[in-house]
């Protein structure tokens, strides 16, 4: 069976051949009136046709798997600038590890170690400007993270059920935001967006307190039957299991909608 990378190969190729077979027959004066300029705009259909099959545009930029181990580390930052990236996160489920995933050409986690506290970065800037491979990542559940995350045009699905949180800041311009909250936060966590909606999912057995600042073109729409509201623009999700302080979440936009589900 051909996978993504092979098919987008299998039809930049046919493209190509086609362009050529063109050209030739109008060098050889057997295709008359033809202008080659004409031919530009399959360019962009090549690129585009690409994108959609392997999900970028070198083939060398797709996303690539890595694994860090944990070691003596007692704490971590994790600090993602994306840019046009889509990022996706959630609890790792394998042992011994501190992060794994899949990442775009040379944007692996950059790593200082500072004492027992980790600081892992990972730059949209260090990567091909062409490479559009997401990035997924996992991690480990039994230390706190700080989770910085920001991206301009790419969408952020982030899964922090079963992690111990220290304070998170997730912000997109133009994409949209998608946020399982933890059981366990130490501070808050903020998700703004310019342009964008924002999902904040209230896993089961998780105390959540949503705090929506509502404006003029970006509103709140809340599901009822797992949240209730204790004043203006604040909502929350209990569960009488829980004995955990309610993890608190701050939502704030310009254009666009807050759902609380």
């Amino acid at each position: 069976m051909r996978t993504k990378g092979s098919r987008g190969v299998w039809v930049g190729s046919l493209a190509l051949v086609a362009v050529g077979v063109v050209l030739l027959l109008n060098n050889f004066a057997l295709i008359s009136g033809f202008n080659v300029a004409a031919l530009a705009p399959l360019l962009l259909v090549i690129a585009g046709a690409a994108i959609l099959l392997r999900g970028d545009l070198l083939s060398g930029s797709e996303g690539r798997a890595f694994g860090i181990t944990r070691g003596s580390v007692e704490s971590a930052t994790l600090e993602v600038s994306a840019a046009e990236i889509d990022v996706k996160m959630r609890p790792l489920q394998r042992e011994g590890r501190l992060i794994a995933g899949q990442y775009a050409a040379n944007a692996r986690p950059a790593l200082h170690v500072q004492g027992t506290h980790t600081f892992l970065k990972m730059d949209r800037a260090a990567t091909p400007w062409l490479s559009f491979a997401d990035w997924d990542m996992e991690l480990a559940p039994d230390l706190p993270w700080q989770v910085l995350v920001s991206a301009s045009l790419g969408q952020v699905d982030i899964d922090l059920t079963g992690l111990i949180v220290k304070n998170g800041l997730i912000s997109t311009g133009l994409g949209d935001i998608r946020l399982t909250p933890p059981g366990e936060a130490f501070e808050p966590i903020y998700l703004r967006s310019s342009a964008g909606s924002i999902t904040v999912i209230a896993a089961p057995g998780c105390d959540v307190r949503v705090h929506v600042s509502e404006g003029v073109f970006f509103k709140a729409h809340v599901d009822s039957n797992r949240y209730i509201q204790i004043e203006p623009g604040v909502y929350e999700a209990h569960d009488p299991a829980n004995t955990n302080t309610p993890v608190d979440v701050y939502v704030s936009g310009m254009f666009g909608d807050a759902y609380l589900a």
